[in-house]
């Protein structure tokens, strides 16, 4: 028997890796089981160039778990180590095997196969749930000596000569007490599925059972229970894929969404980096909320992540996939971004290939476009918010959607209006509706006068018709309900009024005195007889500056979400309504009727609640 002593710095090594060196116990299975692929890849790489005559036909890592003896088995048929082996890749911590291997194969055509680890590090994360390890090896190499090596968690180790008759590496973990709770093999099974669903090498946990039934004659059959798919969608070529093909692999990475994507783009870079992966737009709510279903990353089909935020844009998190890149830099328990310039340029491809797809749907089927659109505009829109390079390529088939179900893209919506809704100050007025059902007297207004009202309800409308009007000249977007739709639109002609300046102010203080206090502004508006005696409208920065700040943002206006809401009362100076009013003799009179149009206008825009309401109603039949 042969004893050493782990090559070390510091005899608290252990103690470090248990604490501090991996952020989550739980990945010592990741680590584990992508060693043992590992060594299964470099084992049919040797077999492709000639140097070994192993069988590579079963390739296979298996993961046991045995309760009573209190132990995890990680065990694989690949290449094995020798006594030698073990003494330079295990004894000396942070020599990384797979990055000695890759650099001895790197010029080889045929050395093809991923080698996932990098660290050197990953078999010690085995000491954070167990209090000894031993392996098990049998080298490839023709007259090898099956090994056995152990070691407690302290710098002391045995090594000693075994029979073996297969060749591979079995890892006996014997698990800790404060562990015990990984020997139950349903929470293993749930870590495999986590973290090697994908992995490029079958993986094996248990058996499963079956009866299969050929006339009256039953057979129990045992198959092998293979908990992961080492082929999938991403590590294809897209013509080898259906569209079929996508949407069971979108099945597979979300079985919970019932839902099939929009569409999908499949992602193939191999230079300036390398980068796989097949993005899906999901069919987004109206409000925002946390995207359960998150993209994930990978290196070397081994999952890392599905906190995605410093490698793809944040409106690109609102999609769904897989994003595959070995030359992600990583911490050294690929548990956390490191900085990088290949990061920053993974994100501008990502976000380019995204803005391609897009606008490939649009030239090659616009019917298919708008048909999604209603799914993607809230993403697209997101994107043009935050991503310059994604503003610049979506401008051209961005679309507008107005009151009718029509669409347009920008310079189509400005070629109609522009005409009718240019201002005496030359510049076109843009008219939208946030809610079709509470506006929907003053979009028939506009629908009136010939004018087209765009439907913008999304929770980023208010930030983008701000940031549309910073990018397009002579432009203005002002809701439908900011003021009267003649204001709105401040055209030449002026409808004279029937009241005059004396009448107004004498009406003024009445209609103030049945309005809730400090909420509105009483003003006189010249309009058409045949508008409402009344109409309640909301200045278009104030309530544009306190949507955004709701939501976050405004340009430091935040304070604004603790303001009071101020609503004008535009009073028609031509309504014969008006002029009844001003000329009731009886005072009480005159009060129920300025009450009664005012709890109208009020009503109309679901502002009239309560006691209020109540009394409306009450005063609405005595006046019938």
């Amino acid at each position: 028997m042969q004893t050493g002593k782990i090559n070390v710095q510091t005899e608290n090594i252990f103690p470090i890796i248990k604490k501090f060196l991996y952020s989550d116990h739980e990945i010592f299975l990741r680590e584990l089981v992508s060693n043992a692929v590992d060594a299964c890849q470099k084992l049919k790489t040797l077999s492709a160039l000639g140097e070994s005559s192993a069988d590579t036909s079963n390739l296979l890592v298996e993961v046991i778990v045995d309760k009573d003896a209190k132990t995890i088995t990680i065990s694989d048929n690949g290449i094995g180590m020798t006594d030698e082996d073990v003494v330079k890749y295990i004894a000396q911590i942070a020599f990384s095997g797979a990055e000695e291997f890759v650099n001895k194969y790197k010029d080889k055509a045929e050395a093809n196969n991923a080698i996932i680890g990098h660290f050197g590090l990953g078999f010690y994360s085995a000491f954070m749930v167990a209090e000894s390890v031993e392996i098990k090896s049998l080298s490839h190499k023709k007259d090898s000596k099956a090994i056995r090596w152990e070691c407690d968690g302290s710098p002391e180790y045995t090594l000693e000569e075994i029979e073996k008759d297969t060749i591979g590496t079995d890892i006996i973990l014997h698990i800790a007490e404060d562990s015990m709770d990984y020997l139950e093999k349903n929470k293993i099974d749930g870590l495999l599925k986590k973290y090697c669903k994908f992995l490029p090498i079958n993986i094996k946990s248990g058996t499963t059972e079956s009866t299969e039934k050929e006339g009256d004659v039953e057979t129990k059959v045992v198959k092998d229970n293979i908990i992961n798919n080492p082929s999938p969608a991403w590590t294809k070529k897209p013509t080898e894929l259906s569209n079929q093909d996508y949407k069971s692999f979108y099945r597979e990475l979300y079985p919970m969404n019932f839902e099939d994507p929009l569409f999908h783009i499949h992602l193939n870079v191999d230079y300036p980096f390398n980068l796989t992966g097949v993005l899906f737009f999901p069919k987004l709510k109206k409000s925002i909320e946390v995207n359960r279903d998150k993209i994930q990353l990978y290196s070397n089909q081994v999952f890392v992540t599905d906190a995605v935020e410093n490698i793809v844009p944040d409106f690109l998190t609102l999609l769904q996939g897989v994003i595959d890149s070995p030359d992600i830099p990583l911490n050294v328990s690929r548990s956390y971004l490191q900085s990088d310039s290949n990061v920053k340029k993974i994100s501008n491809h990502i976000t380019k290939k995204v803005a391609d797809k897009l606008e490939e749907i649009f030239k090659n089927d616009r019917k298919e476009f708008e048909l999604k659109w209603n799914d993607i505009n809230l993403f697209v829109k997101y994107g043009m918010l935050s991503e310059e390079k994604f503003y610049e390529k979506t401008v051209k088939f961005f679309l507008f959607k107005n009151t009718k179900e029509e669409y347009f893209t920008l310079d189509e919506y400005a070629e109609k209006i522009k005409v009718n809704q240019t201002d005496k100050d030359n510049k076109v007025v843009y008219l939208y509706t946030n809610n079709v059902v509470e506006q929907h007297s003053f979009i028939s207004t506009a629908d009136e006068r010939g004018y087209d009202v765009l439907l913008m309800d999304g929770p980023f409308d208010s930030h983008f018709v701000n940031h549309l009007e910073s990018k397009l000249e002579n432009i203005s977007f002002v809701r439908v309900d900011a003021d009267t739709i003649d204001k709105l639109i401040k055209k030449d002609e002026v409808i004279p009024s029937k009241l005059n300046e004396e009448e107004q102010n004498k009406l003024k203080p009445i209609f103030e005195s049945v309005l809730p206090k400090q909420k509105f502004t009483v003003v006189f508006e010249s309009l058409n007889e045949s508008d409402n005696p009344m109409i309640i409208t909301q200045p278009e920065f104030m309530r544009r500056m306190k949507d955004m700040s709701a939501l976050g943002g405004g340009g430091g206006m935040s304070f604004m979400g603790n303001m009071p809401e101020i609503f004008n009362l535009a009073v028609n100076s031509n309504h014969p309504l008006i002029s009844k009013i001003l000329n009731e003799g009886d005072a009480s009179k005159q009060n129920k009727l300025a009450k009664q149009t005012t709890d109208l206008a009020l009503l109309s825009q679901n502002m009239l609640k309560g006691e209020e309401l109540t009394n409306f109603i009450k005063r609405s039949l005595e006046l019938i």
